[in-house]
């Protein structure tokens, strides 16, 4: 008997099924032995079917095993009554105090549909608004605080990965896209790729029909299967709709990890990180390279691993060509400039900092290092640019001065002095400058987009639910 039977469906599918076939409850309780009332109690989904009870059923109906227990509601009219029946189970629902409504034969199409229409409604006022940007940072920065605090290592999420790669088979280097499809059968879902995905999301999943739908090309920075990852992350960590958007934040932050944890494995990682420090020659790019995933993951995934087991503190950021932060960690004590409620993201750094002067290296695209002489000491950074095609960002893998002894490109003569965010610096321009210029430009602003700007109200802020139906609904006859 399957476990996760929709015992709803399954009785308003047996009951369409009997009516189809002008057969009474009687009728059908003769040819299976079972009293009338018991074969009520299935069709009102209260009570679930033994085996040998959906053989003889099946049999009765002249039906496949299958068909009966197909989750697709067989009518409209089924689907209404399923939809009302799941809405009065709901604490929001009953939260009206209203009698509980049965469905009979005469109520009319149309009053199922403003009811079911009235409760979406109802859900989706009581989702709380999205936050204010102010609130968001807020969010973020108490997020990134917590990062901070464990190191950015977060062993159950490492474990859940372990698992997965274990029931696969996994045992070394990069991951083929086999392997990867293997692990979205394990966890019993399957992949399609579509070419008109809803532009506000990055993946569609259709939890019932247990289906990931996705484009080919890379979004951004991330690649189709980076995506499909992050998408599968969400169902191993036992995600549920988003609370709040610091809740929605978290599991956005968690589901990334478990990705990185996949195509980067603990258990594979660890010891060629171990290796290569021993020799003095840790590098991103090597790690880029050995899993075949871009660099600011590899980065990232580094910060992960680095502090738990090469007992080296390090910071990380990702930042357009203009300053402007926006990705950071750090638990190396590295002074990130903030605004007033502790948040990093959407200030801009200091131009001395690496990742403002690799843009500004002969060849950008190649890996930069950099000392930097800060107020609370001396700074080692590694700054590459990812190519993207909407805009560049520099990537920057930092670590104090002294671990500096590590990593290869520790012999650069590339050194910087900044006073940031602390003192003058870069914060306002030169004296002669400004003596010169101010009072006398009008620049027109262009405007900035940012993931902590403000987002429409939902469960998962952004996306736009009538679009993401409305696709669903196109693939789900097809």
């Amino acid at each position: 008997m399957p476990g996760d039977l929709d015992l709803v469906t399954f009785g308003q599918r047996l009951r369409h099924l009997r009516r189809s076939r002008n057969m009474t409850l009687s009728e059908l309780g003769e040819r299976v032995g079972r009293a009338p009332s018991q074969l009520s109690l299935l069709e009102n989904g209260k009570r679930e079917p033994k085996l040998s009870l959906l053989t003889a059923l099946a049999k009765a109906l002249d039906v496949s095993v299958e068909e009966l227990l197909s989750r697709q509601p067989p009518t409209r009219r089924a689907q209404l009554e399923i939809a009302l029946e799941e809405a009065q189970r709901d604490p929001l629902y009953q939260s009206l105090n209203l009698p509980h409504l049965k469905v009979g034969k005469r109520v009319p199409n149309d009053v199922l549909e403003h009811i079911v229409g009235l409760y979406e409604e109802l859900k989706r006022r009581a989702a709380k608004p999205t936050t204010t940007p102010e609130e968001a940072r807020r969010a973020n920065a108490d997020l990134r605080r917590l990062m901070s605090e464990r190191d950015n290592y977060f062993p159950e999420i490492e474990q859940a990965a372990q698992q997965t790669l274990d029931a696969v088979g996994y045992r070394g280097g990069a991951l083929s896209q086999g392997m990867i499809l293997s692990m979205v059968a394990h966890h019993g879902f399957t992949l399609r790729y579509v070419p008109d995905l809803p532009r506000s999301v990055r993946s569609v999943t259709d939890t019932r029909n247990r289906r990931i739908y996705l484009r080919r090309e890379s979004l951004g920075m991330h690649t189709p299967r980076t995506i499909l990852l992050q998408t599968l992350g969400h169902f191993v960590l036992g995600h549920t709709p988003p609370r709040d958007f610091a809740d929605f934040l978290r599991q956005r932050v968690e589901a990334n990890y478990f990705a990185a944890a996949v195509l980067i494995p603990e258990s594979t990682a660890v010891p060629f990180l171990s290796d290569a420090k021993r020799a003095r020659d840790l590098s991103v790019e090597d790690l880029r390279d050995v899993y075949a995933v871009s660099y600011e993951m590899a980065a990232h995934r580094f910060t992960n691993l680095a502090t738990r087991h090469l007992d080296l503190v390090c910071h990380f950021i990702r930042n357009d060509e203009t300053g402007i932060i926006y990705k950071a960690y750090q638990n190396d004590g590295l002074i990130f400039p903030t605004d007033d409620t502790g948040a990093i993201e959407g200030q801009r750094l200091c131009r001395y900092w690496s990742g403002r002067q690799v843009f500004a290296s002969p060849d950008r695209y190649s890996i930069y290092y950099q000392y930097t002489d800060k107020p609370n000491g001396t700074h080692w950074c590694v700054a590459h640019v990812d190519p993207s095609r909407e805009r560049n960002f520099a990537i920057t893998l930092g670590v104090p001065y002294k671990e500096s002894r590590w990593f290869r490109g520790r012999e650069t003569t590339n050194r910087t002095k900044s006073q940031c965010p602390v003192g003058e610096c870069c914060v306002r321009p030169p004296s002669e400058l400004a003596a010169r210029w101010e009072g006398n430009v009008w620049p027109s602003a262009r405007a900035h987009s940012h993931v902590l700007a403000a987002l429409p109200t939902g469960q998962f802020p952004g996306v736009d639910e009538t679009d993401v139906y409305t696709f669903l609904e196109k693939y789900e006859i097809s």
